[in-house]
């Protein structure tokens, strides 16, 4: 397979895994804001932040209000992380790399891209986001569902596993570190009735509540949360259950050690907390390691498969 044929293949997967991301994450942000007591306040550029945005968004924009937020965040075509310019890199990909995946998938995210286009008032409008935001998150998921069900498992197969699985990584991170930030700039008195709503909202960000109550069969608090996420093996978008599939689609391919080696050391570092007091600043600052480490491993990626200059060699 030649080296540019992967690295539109691997990136094709992250920004549809992005696309999904963000879907899922302003539904969960604006069913957390309904069920929230009136007088706790939540600012959504708060999903700015999560995203590595806050420098672009000031540029653009002077109020951070909701309707700015998700303009940024879903419609912006100067953010190249927005839901619409991730949806256009998504489609240009494939479009080049067509030979190598169903030519089903082609059709598909025409149709997406299109709808997300012509809707994306929707997105932004209060009214219908919900109803919007869904048929994204079935559209990305039905897409995913034809190349599992129908793609040869050669190596195109395996640089989009990689490729999808670090972005999920990278927001889960993301996505625990601003619900820890919402729990440490919260009032004391108003720690318990907003942690019972933030970690719930993050568990049905993930699609992961019902596993959660199977799984951990407890109450929902924040460090039942985290270390769910973090180190369930078996859950599809825990971080342990990432890198291991990331991994297992390295090790089908050549010049993988490097690769594995960086895996184990983000496995080995991977971990839960005990009680929610440990829910701190310090814990902030080990998601941060994690991410970074994460950025690593894409560029140990890149430069192992992506900037390999003998075309056959993947």
């Amino acid at each position: 397979m030649l080296s540019r044929v992967a690295e539109r293949l691997y990136w094709s997967a992250r920004y549809l895994e992005r696309v999904e991301n963000i879907a899922r994450l302003v539904s969960v942000y604006d069913d957390l804001m309904y069920d929230l007591p009136r007088d706790i306040a939540v600012s959504w550029y708060n999903l700015v932040e999560i995203n590595s945005g806050v420098e672009q968004f000031d540029q653009r924009y002077k109020v951070k209000d909701e309707h700015n937020v998700l303009k940024f965040l879903l419609a912006d075509d100067t953010n190249p992380g927005s839901l619409l310019s991730s949806l256009k890199m998504v489609r240009e990909n494939i479009r080049t790399t067509r030979d190598v995946v169903p030519g089903e998938m082609w059709e598909l995210i025409n149709e997406l891209d299109l709808y997300a286009q012509h809707n994306i008032k929707q997105g932004i409008n209060r009214s219908v986001r919900h109803a919007y935001l869904n048929t994204i998150i079935e559209g990305c998921q039905k897409i995913i569902g034809l190349l599992t069900g129908t793609m040869d498992r050669h190596a195109g197969w395996h640089f989009i596993m990689m490729g999808r699985f670090l972005e999920r990584a990278d927001m889960n991170t993301r996505t625990l570190d601003a619900a820890n930030f919402q729990m440490l700039h919260s009032q004391e008195e108003e720690d318990v009735r907003l942690g019972q709503v933030v970690w719930s909202k993050v568990l049905k960000s993930q699609s992961a509540y019902l596993s959660f109550r199977r799984t951990m069969r407890c109450s929902i608090t924040g460090a039942a949360v985290v270390t769910f996420m973090l180190t369930d093996p078996c859950f599809p978008r825990s971080q342990r259950y990432c890198l291991e599939q990331i991994k297992i689609a390295a090790a089908t391919l050549p010049r993988f050690g490097i690769i594995a080696a960086t895996v184990d050391k983000l496995l080995q570092h991977t971990q839960g907390v005990k009680k929610s007091e440990e829910l701190n600043q310090q814990f902030s600052d080990y998601l941060n390691e994690v991410q970074l480490g994460m950025i690593a491993l894409h560029h140990q990626i890149t430069e192992n498969w992506f900037h390999f200059r003998q075309e056959d060699a993947a």
